[in-house]
């Protein structure tokens, strides 16, 4: 994902969000240059005044290969949404207004740095920028709503 990269203004990001999306997510750990695939999908389901995230699929990462899943939970205030870990800890804010939005993800020693850019009304980019004295990861994703 390009900086500046423009996109598709969402009003209601909870609203967009919900449903299911085909996801393929990129790997690169830039230290070895060793590259791997995600593929699976991605359900945002309504759970009480938010959504549950939940995604599940396959790896192939030469450290692993195999099935994956993850799971958070959005909440939402005004047209800002918030991605939580299941344990409630902030992964990310969302803004998705303007059809882009970026945050920072302090996980000590390392940085994850969030673009996710609505490229239209059925599909969404994002892009974690991992940097930090144990990684150096870029991990590209594309949500295709099913």
């Amino acid at each position: 994902m390009q900086d500046g990269a423009s996109g598709v203004g969402v009003g209601d990001t909870l609203a967009f969000l919900a449903g299911r999306w085909s996801t393929r997510r990129e790997l690169l750990d830039r230290t070895t240059g060793v590259t791997g695939i995600f593929t699976g999908i991605t359900a945002f389901t309504p759970d009480g005044d938010g959504l549950r995230w939940d995604e599940e699929g396959t790896v192939a990462w030469p450290h692993f290969e195999g099935p994956a899943s993850r799971s958070y939970r959005i909440s939402a205030a005004g047209a800002v949404a918030t991605v939580h870990f299941v344990d409630g800890r902030v992964l990310c804010r969302l803004d998705l207004r303007s059809g882009t939005s970026r945050d920072e993800h302090a996980c000590p020693p390392d940085t994850y740095r969030v673009q996710f850019t609505v490229t239209s009304p059925s599909t969404i980019d994002y892009t974690w920028d991992v940097t930090g004295p144990s990684k150096d990861q870029l991990l590209t994703t594309a949500l295709t709503r099913q």
